[in-house]
C-alpha cells in the first residue's frame, strides 16, 4: 500500500484510537472523533488541554494512532507510530476550529481548555487479508 492509500483510507474513518505513554511508563488508549485534518504525514485532532492525555503528551510525546475498518468479511487496520504536539498557539487553534465546537469550549477558539493534538507519522502497519506491510512516511 502506498503512503496516499494510507491517507486515503484514514480520512475516510470516523474513529482514530490514540496511544500515548502514562507516568507509569504504561501505554493508554483512547478513541477519538475522526481527525481535524490530515495533511501528508501529519495528523489533527482536537481535544480538552486539562485532559490526562495532553498531560502525557506534553511529558512524553511517543505515541501511536489506530485506524479500522470491518467488513463483513474482510478486517483491514492500520497502525501508525510517530509522536504528538500538543498545540496551543491561536493560528493552530482558529485552523482546526468548528463552530459546533462551542459547545464543548463556551469561549470559542481562545478558550485556554481547547487544544490541538498534532500527530506526525513516522512508519505505518498495514493489516489486511491476513497480510501486514509497513508504509514510511
Amino acid at each position: 500500500m502506498e503512503k496516499s492509500e494510507v491517507i486515503r483510507f484514514i480520512s475516510k474513518r470516523k474513529t482514530a484510537f490514540i496511544a500515548s505513554v502514562n507516568e507509569l511508563g504504561q501505554p493508554v488508549v483512547r478513541a477519538m472523533l475522526a481527525p481535524r485534518k490530515i495533511e501528508g504525514g501529519e495528523i489533527y485532532f482536537s481535544t480538552n488541554t486539562s485532559s490526562n492525555k495532553v498531560r502525557q503528551y506534553t511529558a512524553n510525546d511517543k505515541a501511536c494512532v489506530y485506524f479500522y475498518r470491518r467488513g463483513v468479511f474482510r478486517y483491514q487496520g492500520v497502525c501508525i507510530v510517530g509522536t504528538m504536539e500538543v498545540r496551543t498557539d491561536q493560528p493552530t487553534k482558529d485552523a482546526l476550529w468548528r463552530p459546533g465546537d462551542r459547545v464543548f469550549y463556551k469561549q470559542g477558539a481562545t478558550d485556554p481548555d481547547y487544544c490541538v493534538l498534532k500527530f506526525t507519522c513516522r512508519t505505518a502497519e498495514v493489516y489486511c487479508d491476513l497480510k501486514t506491510e509497513t508504509v514510511a512516511f
